[in-house]
């Protein structure tokens, strides 16, 4: 089971609902995890962080609006394939076929995107998920939607 980061919990009142969610909606740049030896993150790399994220996001999501127009406009045009010979009905489907994986991909990315805005939030950006142990503020900068640290991707990998 994977160590997770967490803020300390408040002090119990009485009558508070203990199922309530955290009131903290974004972390504070300082508790964000850092490697030993690597300088804490600063509220700027925090928000540079997150403007990539947010672009990144924008960006995928304009990707698979264009992939779907097109998967929907060579569906339209598809047809019945009449007069079409083997090589034209052949290139139509790998045509039809590379959109939709254009779209699949652009899809993962968008949910690893998004997940990696929650982690922001939720003060977990830079834990592997794996071991719990902080993935790397450098790593982090280079490959801002990492879930796990080096070796523990290197691992995953091997597999």
């Amino acid at each position: 089971m994977a160590a997770k980061k967490t803020a300390a919990a408040p002090a119990s009142r009485p009558g508070a609902d203990s199922a309530a969610p955290p009131a903290r909606t974004t972390a504070d740049p300082g508790d964000l995890a850092v490697r030993p030896g690597e300088d804490p993150w600063t509220p700027e790399e925090v928000d540079e962080a997150r403007a990539s994220l947010m672009g990144e996001v924008g960006r995928l999501r304009a990707e698979i609006t264009a992939a779907e127009d097109a998967i929907a406009g060579l569906m339209r045009d598809s047809g019945d394939g009449a007069g079409d010979d083997e090589a034209d009905t052949g290139t139509k489907n790998i045509t039809r076929e590379h959109e939709l994986a254009l779209a699949s991909n652009a899809r993962e990315m968008l949910h690893q995107t998004e997940r990696a805005l929650g982690r922001l939030d939720a003060g977990t950006y830079g834990l592997c998920e794996n071991c719990g142990k902080p993935i790397g503020k450098a790593r982090m900068q280079a490959f801002p939607r990492a879930t796990l640290c080096v070796e523990c991707k290197q691992k995953q990998e091997r597999r």
